[in-house]
């Protein structure tokens, strides 16, 4: 058994391809294949979540600068019909933002291959867009939503945009994009003593809840690692309210672990990216809103896809690039060594 097998994080990073097996998935050098795309389709948001960005916003990329409607369907195509991935996850920034967002979808959910397909919103604009989502072939939502209380709401997002969340959440609800999951950061000080109720209010009304630590990928680069609440620290809160006990169906590359409440079946997880890392399991490849591949979150380096495309690579051509990218992905994020650099680049602009 090896450091890899452990799960422990390694920041080695090798662009060798000599050694790659012939083989168009998109395997690297520890035996991880990735199958799970998860696709930036723009950086911009209409929150200002404290933990994420400032106030005032940041620096957009240009209309020019991100991929077009034609370019992001051609790469996500290459993915799924030519590097075996099975399913795409649309992110941002807020997806929702994204004016050929249902076009894309459209698009992905024809493909001959069908890939599952998800998308991660604030879900501000989700309650408008939900029966929109279901007809292009969406099949399930990922929804932030870090707190109950109305007046944390607008101190943690600088908006006054609780109920439109609320909202959102029952529409996707009402459409059958389930599993409707609910992702929450609990922050010391500020929300952290609302994690029994937001559990509860999930189980009540079906939804999956799952609670992520804070990870440093913050525009401010403020993130401190002794401030953020662990995972331990989460499920003992919410062992006081709740019996959990370990789920046992297996976990295989989702992020979180999962409890069952109360004997089941409501179950509740943890993504303990930063005290329990996964990386060992990651079969996850990342296409920001630019065509830059990403082979981690927290990956200092990026593949353009963009410029060849535009200058007028093939699809094989394409592949290669990709292929090489993913080769070279390091064993994990080496956030435990003193090796490891925060990504310049913030998670609105990387995707989640």
């Amino acid at each position: 058994m090896n450091a890899v097998d452990l799960g422990i994080p390694l920041v080695r990073r090798s662009t060798d391809s000599s050694e790659r097996p012939d083989t168009p998935e998109l395997v690297d050098r520890f035996g991880r294949v990735a199958t799970d795309l998860r696709v930036s389709l723009i950086d911009k948001c209409n929150l200002r979540c404290t933990y994420c960005m400032p106030a005032e916003g940041l620096p957009w990329l240009k209309r020019d600068e991100m991929l077009d409607t034609d370019e992001m369907i051609r790469l996500i195509r290459i993915a799924v019909e030519e590097l075996g991935v099975t399913t795409v996850r649309f992110t941002g920034g807020e997806p929702l933002l994204r004016q050929d967002l249902v076009d894309v979808i459209a698009a992905t959910s024809s493909l001959p291959s069908r890939p599952t397909t998800s998308l991660t919103t604030n879900g501000i604009n989700l309650g408008g867009f939900a029966e929109k989502l279901v007809t292009a072939g969406l099949n399930r939502v990922n929804v932030s939503l870090d707190t109950l209380d109305r007046a944390v709401f607008k101190e943690l997002t600088r908006r006054d945009r609780m109920q439109d969340v609320l909202d959102g959440l029952a529409a996707a609800k009402t459409m059958k994009l389930e599993p409707v999951k609910v992702n929450a950061v609990l922050m010391r000080g500020v929300n952290e003593h609302e994690a029994p109720d937001l559990l509860r209010y999930c189980i009540e009304r079906g939804y999956q809840l799952r609670f992520i630590e804070q990870m440093p990928l913050d525009a401010q680069h403020e993130w401190d690692r002794g401030a953020m609440i662990t995972a331990d620290e989460i499920l003992e809160m919410l062992s006081r309210d709740f019996t959990l006990t370990p789920d046992v169906a297996e976990r295989g590359s989702a992020p979180a672990e999962r409890w069952l409440v109360d004997g089941g079946p409501a179950t509740v997880g943890v993504i303990a990216s930063v005290t329990r890392p996964f990386c060992a399991a990651c079969d996850r490849t990342r296409l920001t809103a630019d065509g830059q591949l990403r082979s981690c979150l927290f990956s200092t380096t990026e593949t353009d896809l963009r410029g060849p495309m535009r200058e007028g690579a093939t699809d094989a051509e394409l592949i290669r690039l990709w292929q090489g990218e993913m080769w070279a992905k390091a064993a994990g994020h080496g956030m435990d060594s003193g090796e490891f650099a925060q990504p310049s680049r913030p998670m609105s602009a990387i995707g989640g």
